[in-house]
């Protein structure tokens, strides 16, 4: 998720984990799947907007400062699936590639469509809370539903090792997780930089808070796996 300015500088940010997955669940095959028209419908729009018709990015965007006395909820979804550029749109497609998919598979399409729904929606309500009185303020990019889905992802397989753009080693994902919400924490009482990692934090933590309503015995598996 990326913050915009009224100046037009956007945020350098991109999806909340850079990586690819060392796990025999991610031998995947593209076929018509809930996960397959997210994937294809943000690439079209996200290119549509950003080389064919910019106007689509600026009506696309969500501005808190709006989202009420305008009742622009719609916003909410749309601006998911947009981006502020390709980098960006690459980082967090790369991401969804290698987890979404998966995740579909074990999930199920009907559980796999609320839970990005949620973690979409659900990431921009701190961003609205800290910004709704800001009238310059924006925010772009699908990357806090994307935090839902690696995030749930993680819980279902936590042996599971990320490699990381620039470091090179295989990090366990239990571990990533929690350096990545102690960090995205930090960040966010920051309030320094363009990147909006209030939404990364509500998508984490709702892709957690899924997985614990809908199959908590995943938790139990979880717990099993990283103590024995």
């Amino acid at each position: 998720m990326r913050e915009v300015q009224r100046s037009s500088r956007m945020a350098d940010n991109a999806a909340p984990a850079r990586c690819a997955a060392d796990s025999g669940t991610n031998r995947l095959n593209f076929e018509l799947t809930a996960a397959a028209f997210i994937f294809v419908l943000t690439l079209l729009v996200s290119l549509a907007g950003l080389y064919v018709q910019p106007v689509i990015l600026e009506k696309a965007v969500l501005r808190p400062y709006w989202l009420v006395r305008r009742r622009e909820y719609e916003k909410l979804v749309t601006s998911g699936l947009v981006h502020a550029d390709l980098m960006h749109l690459g980082f967090n497609m790369l991401t969804f590639y290698f987890f979404a998919f998966p995740l579909e598979r074990r999930i199920g399409s009907l559980p796999f469509v609320l839970l990005y729904l949620l973690g979409l929606v659900a990431s921009e309500l701190g961003t609205y809370v800290k910004h709704r009185d800001n009238p310059d303020y924006a925010t772009l990019g699908a990357s806090g539903a994307i935090s839902a889905v690696l995030f749930a992802y993680i819980v279902y397989y936590p042996d599971t090792e990320l490699f990381l753009f620039l470091v090179p080693i295989p990090i366990p994902a239990p571990l990533f997780a929690v350096a990545y919400l102690a960090y995205t924490l930090w960040s966010a009482r920051q309030a320094r930089g363009r990147i909006n990692h209030d939404a990364h934090l509500g998508g984490a933590l709702t892709g957690l808070a899924f997985v614990a309503l809908m199959e908590p015995n995943a938790y139990r598996e979880l717990l099993t796996t990283l103590f024995g």
